[in-house]
């Protein structure tokens, strides 16, 4: 069974590295690896992103690693299709992180990925987040993340690569997973 830890190596391939191998990314996860069990504290690293409000567009400027972002109305809650939806970023960050754990993944499995896509889908009722009926939920009610991979891998290997990403990806792992949220004033 193969055993990593992803997590780490997002924020290196998320910067357009190409060209990871197997050796690159033991070497660069091996001294996080003993420091995190060294001092389980210093794993735990806090994330923050503050957008700033832009209420004469009903939109947010988002900072990203590649410029800012603004986000606002989707077309079926009024926008007018100019800005950015949060919904569909959530769908872009599901796929971006399960890109990256795939890519790492099957580093580490020795699988070569010759041609591949991943694409989310989302069911979201705006009848909900627009209060047209209280018993439609507000958000996302089914989310399907869809590979299609191009490998000589074996089938089982390549089952065991997808559950591997599904394990180590960490939108996926929030999204799945009930966590806490809290909202506070400044």
């Amino acid at each position: 069974m193969v055993l990593i830890n992803v997590i780490i190596i997002l924020a290196y391939l998320s910067n357009n590295e190409t060209g990871m191998d197997l050796e690159t990314l033991r070497n660069r996860q091996a001294p996080l690896k003993q420091q995190y069990a060294d001092d389980p504290a210093s794993g735990v690293i806090t994330m923050t992103v503050t957008g700033q409000i832009d209420q004469t567009g009903l939109a947010i400027d988002v900072p990203t690693h590649s410029g800012t972002i603004k986000a606002g109305l989707h077309q079926a809650a009024g926008g007018d299709g100019a800005t950015a939806c949060s919904g569909d970023m959530l769908l872009e960050a599901l796929v971006g992180c399960a890109g990256v754990t795939l890519s790492a993944v099957a580093t580490a499995m020795g699988i070569q990925i010759t041609n591949g896509t991943i694409s989310a889908e989302g069911d979201l009722d705006f009848k909900g987040t627009l209060g047209v009926n209280r018993e439609s939920p507000v958000g996302f009610k089914h989310i399907r993340l869809l590979f299609d991979l191009q490998t000589d891998a074996e089938s089982g290997a390549v089952e065991k690569l997808i559950s591997l990403t599904e394990r180590y990806c960490v939108i996926y792992q929030t999204l799945v997973n009930p966590n806490q949220i809290e909202s506070s004033l400044r």
